[in-house]
Order: C-alpha cells, then sequence, then structure tokens
C-alpha cells in the first residue's frame, strides 16, 4: 500500500505536469526546484509532496 495523497497535492501537480510538460523529469530534486520556482507554496513540506507525486505520476502514469 502507497500512501494517501489529498487531492488537491494530486490537482496542482497534474496541472503543473499538463502546462509545463518539458519542464519535469523523473528526478525528484530536479522537480522540487521545477515546483518552487513555477509555484507559490508557501510550506516546503507541501512543495516536497508536490514534487514527490509529480514524479511519481511521471514515472508511472505516463510511461
Amino acid at each position: 500500500m502507497g500512501n494517501i495523497r489529498p487531492t488537491y497535492i494530486k490537482r496542482v501537480a497534474i496541472e503543473l505536469v499538463q502546462k509545463y510538460p518539458d519542464q519535469f523529469n523523473e528526478d525528484y530534486q530536479h522537480n522540487k526546484q521545477m515546483v518552487a520556482k513555477l509555484t507559490d507554496v508557501r510550506y516546503i513540506s507541501m512543495r516536497n509532496k508536490i514534487a514527490g507525486y509529480v514524479t511519481r505520476y511521471r514515472t508511472h502514469y505516463e510511461a
């Protein structure tokens, strides 16, 4: 069983991947920096959760 993420984390992550498909890849550290640059997320933990879901989305669902 994996982590259950809130809907707003998934929604923001999927919107970012759809708007900027060439900005994200399968590297978590790179995605973390891109989420910080492209959004105005206030909290570091929320940024990390969004970047983690972007990484998972790119590796599993867009393969």
